[in-house]
């Protein structure tokens, strides 16, 4: 008999203290964001490439972005942001949301994911002060695709955003213009356990504790941010094949020619 009480008394215990271990809206929030960024490993030809999310200030995933209303309508979503630091690291993620007009992407009632990849410190900060509208206040594009798209491929990568959906488990370039951004408080609030918490004071890591799933999706992406991009090649490294070399004397003379120019 006591071994049965014993036994529902450990049942009983386990339940109590299984609200204790769920995770919360915000946490789920946190876990789904990290598992698309897991996802864009997987796809060398389909993806956001390397080199952009190397050179990027900051990184947003808004995960289930659904659309809203019906003909024209809209989308909203929620998300979170991440800014690089000066150490090179990444920040703690700030909750975000978007809301803009209708992409033209999805099809019926279906979610689609959203990665927006920020070229500028001056974009994050403006998201981070106050919401900011791609297209208007920040020159948006479709970004490219693709593990080989380097700079010189893709326009140089002249604007100050690019854009990813991801549906049906493949990335691609979308133009969101008119989309605006804004930050989630009441989420940052609630995930950090500080009330009043500000996106400055969450980048700065200021928040009195920092959940285990903030931490999975900045390895998560320090994973895929670690590429360095290729140095320029000099003029030096430039010079002939083999072939096609002048005499050795004349190679040693001409180098030290252009180091004194």
């Amino acid at each position: 008999m006591r071994k049965h009480l014993s036994f529902i008394g450990s049942i009983l215990a386990i339940v109590i203290t299984l609200p204790a271990f769920a995770a919360t809206q915000e946490e789920n929030r946190v876990i789904v964001a990290t598992e698309v960024m897991r996802q864009i490993s997987q796809i060398p030809e389909q993806t956001v490439p390397p080199s952009l999310l190397s050179s990027a200030y900051g990184v947003a995933v808004i995960p289930k972005v659904i659309k809203v209303g019906f003909g024209i309508g809209g989308q909203y979503g929620k998300g979170i942001m991440v800014v690089r630091n000066a150490d090179n690291t990444w920040s703690n993620p700030s909750f975000v949301a978007i809301v803009g007009g209708s992409f033209g992407w999805q099809v019926g009632g279906q979610s689609t994911d959203i990665v927006l990849v920020f070229k500028t410190r001056e974009i994050v900060d403006n998201i981070s002060r106050n919401k900011l509208t791609l297209g208007a206040d920040a020159a948006v594009a479709a970004g490219p695709v693709g593990r080989r798209t380097t700079a010189a491929t893709d326009l140089q990568l002249q604007s100050e955003v690019y854009s990813y959906s991801r549906s049906r488990g493949l990335f691609a370039g979308v133009a969101l213009e008119g989309t605006v951004i804004s930050i989630d408080n009441k989420a940052n609030a609630a995930y950090y356990g500080t009330a009043g918490i500000t996106a400055d004071q969450v980048f700065a890591g200021s928040a009195n504790s920092v959940p285990a799933t903030a931490n999975s999706f900045i390895q998560t992406l320090a994973a895929q941010t670690t590429q360095v991009p290729a140095a320029p090649v000099s003029p030096v490294q430039m010079q002939p094949t083999a072939a096609e070399d002048p005499p050795e004397t004349e190679v040693k003379t001409y180098a030290i020619e252009e180091i004194d120019d």
